[in-house]
């Protein structure tokens, strides 16, 4: 019989490439995981890696067990679901991960939503950049959790995953409200010279910045770097330069801002392990944050608000 646990660290030595970097993500040591992977290997009755010095690649056979491993997997998620199904009411941790401005934004009236319908649930938020969410759900820190990108730099889907699609914001170019931009024509040319404020190199908000700024046939000159857009919006407010903004954290600009509007948009999703999303409490989380999500359309502060269709995307 397999381990279930050792083949959740085959599959992430897949995804990882190292045992140091599968030991780091699940807290052992990496003898620890070493240990476990002989065992596995002992399990399978086959070889499952090649060790040549200090690097370890997996075996055909260690490649035909990953891809059964993310089946086992969904399996055993999917029966969990189930069996959540039939049990009296909602009761336990849901550990939620979301991002900065979903945290300030929708979360809160999401939280107090399911908190009303599901008094039993204990809800637990962990604020993260979206990358770290993937990780998190697959190494089972996270129950859910909100993912996004852009539509001019894509993310590719995690096989690991299931998503459903919540929100579709406007891009918006944020500028003193001195600063003269024509909305009639691209925008972006015309702050070409201007200082720019950006976020941390490497986050996604970075690259989208780079991605636009080079396609309007710039680069753009970083003046301050900056990853809360409250404080981006505030250094725009003074005159420190300009910045691009989602809609969600465009909200309620301070004043001496103006938001240009350009094609671009950041799309957002709820995420969760596969299989999983026919557990009751994750159901739960999807139906409540899509309701606060419709709260903002009406008003027009979201271009979007996506319908929950389950997709791997």
């Amino acid at each position: 019989m397999l381990d279930v646990r050792r083949l959740r660290l085959l599959r992430d030595l897949s995804r990882l490439g190292t045992i140091a970097a599968v030991a780091q993500a699940h807290t052992y040591t990496p003898s620890a995981v070493s240990q476990q992977l002989s065992a596995l290997e002992r399990e399978a009755g086959v070889p499952l890696l090649e060790r040549t010095g200090r690097r370890v690649t997996l075996t055909g056979a260690g490649q035909v067990l990953v891809a059964h491993a993310e089946k086992v997997l969904t399996a055993l998620e999917q029966t969990t679901a189930a069996l959540a199904t039939i049990a009296t009411g909602l009761s336990g941790p849901l550990r939620i991960g979301a991002f900065p401005t979903a945290v300030r934004t929708l979360l809160p009236a999401a939280l107090v939503e399911l908190g009303r319908l599901h008094p039993g649930l204990e809800l637990m938020v962990t604020e993260l950049d979206p990358v770290e969410v993937p990780p998190a759900l697959r190494e089972r820190r996270l129950d859910v959790g909100l993912l996004h990108d852009y539509d001019v730099v894509p993310v590719p889907p995690d096989p690991a995953l299931d998503t459903v699609p919540l929100l579709d914001e406007t891009v918006f170019l944020a500028v003193p409200d001195t600063t003269p931009v024509d909305r009639q024509t691209d925008p972006l040319p015309a702050v070409r010279d201007a200082p720019w404020i950006v976020a941390s190199p490497g986050t996604l908000c970075h690259t989208v910045t780079l991605h636009l700024c080079r396609s309007a046939g710039f680069k753009p000159r970083t003046r301050h770097q900056a990853d809360d857009f409250t404080t981006v919006l505030a250094l725009v407010a003074a005159g420190q330069g300009v910045s691009l903004v989602p809609q969600l954290a465009a909200t309620r600009p301070p004043d001496g801002v103006r938001l240009v509007p350009l094609p671009s948009h950041r799309r957002t999703r709820v995420a969760y392990r596969r299989g999983a999303g026919t557990h009751p409490a994750v159901a739960a989380f999807v139906a409540a944050t899509h309701a606060c999500a419709e709260e903002f359309a009406p008003t027009g502060q979201l271009s979007t608000v996506a319908r929950p269709a389950p997709s791997t995307v």
